[in-house]
């Protein structure tokens, strides 16, 4: 009798010990979601802007006259300038960073970059993926020839070959179009930069190159405007903005601020007059 009495009682004194074990592994569970949740807590304050960092700003270093190279080798332009006064007005530093162009998105999404800023045009596909200020400035994707070139319309350039830079607006603008694509004597050929879309033009190597405005102005000015044509068609008109991760809402917020006042104080009109006064 004393052995079952002694038995009831290690085995009631085994059952308290595995609830008091439960009741501790159920604190410690508690505890995790509340250490979790104060990490949420701090993930939604990653839409803050942080004035401790320095945020890295991509830009394709041949793409004059919104960012390129000097006779220093240093990187300027009408994007380098406005990228510094928006980080004054903001309170925060940046540094232009010159990136593959092909990967731009790849390199925003995984965090090399903070943000796109150099002629980076708003396009349906971009807006699903990248988060886009207001835009800042007007552009054209339009088609030049060599001077001499017989080919006056988009209609001339069929069994003919175009040229335009891999990855970009352009590209985008021209592939849109079907009817000229297929026309054409084969698929656009794509380059990494538009410096050498207008090399293989100047070679006569193609008969057409699709390329920004802003940029072939500046490019054929520099170059010798007598020397180009450019034809009355084109692929339309676009508007140039920056791009960001889609959670930095506050930043972008800011951003937005900041070039809206750049415009009211005239300082975006003083940087614009020194790239593209005549």
């Amino acid at each position: 009798m004393k052995k079952k009495i002694l038995s009831l009682a290690l085995l009631m004194l085994m059952l308290l010990t595995a609830c008091s074990g439960g009741a501790n592994k159920a604190n410690d569970a508690n505890g995790d979601a509340n250490a979790n949740g104060g990490n949420n807590g701090a993930a939604a304050d990653a839409g803050e802007i942080d004035k401790s960092k320095t945020y890295i700003v991509g830009m394709d270093d041949t793409f004059a006259p919104m960012g390129f190279r000097d006779e220093k080798g240093d990187l300027v332009g009408f994007d380098v300038d406005l990228a510094q006064k928006v980080a004054e007005k903001i309170g925060i530093q940046v540094e232009c960073q010159a990136i593959d162009w092909t990967m731009k998105e790849s390199e925003l999404e995984s965090g090399n970059i903070d943000m796109i800023w150099n002629g980076y045009s708003i396009t349906p596909e971009r807006e699903k993926k990248v988060l886009l200020s207001e835009p800042y400035m007007d552009n054209r994707q339009i088609i030049i020839t060599m001077k001499d070139s017989p080919v006056n319309s988009k209609a001339d350039l069929a069994d003919k070959r175009v040229t335009v830079q891999g990855e970009s607006s352009a590209l985008e603008a021209v592939m849109k179009d079907e009817a000229f694509v297929s026309a054409l004597a084969e698929p656009p050929v794509e380059y990494a930069t538009n410096t050498e879309c207008f090399k293989d033009i100047e070679a006569k190597r193609c008969d057409a190159i699709v390329v920004d405005e802003v940029l072939a102005r500046y490019y054929m000015k520099q170059n010798g405007e007598e020397n180009y044509k450019v034809l009355e068609d084109n692929f339309g008109e676009e508007q140039f903005a920056v791009g960001m991760r889609k959670d930095d809402t506050a930043l972008m917020d800011a951003l937005n601020q900041a070039m809206k006042e750049l415009r009211e104080d005239g300082t975006y009109d003083e940087i614009y007059q020194k790239y593209f006064a005549d």
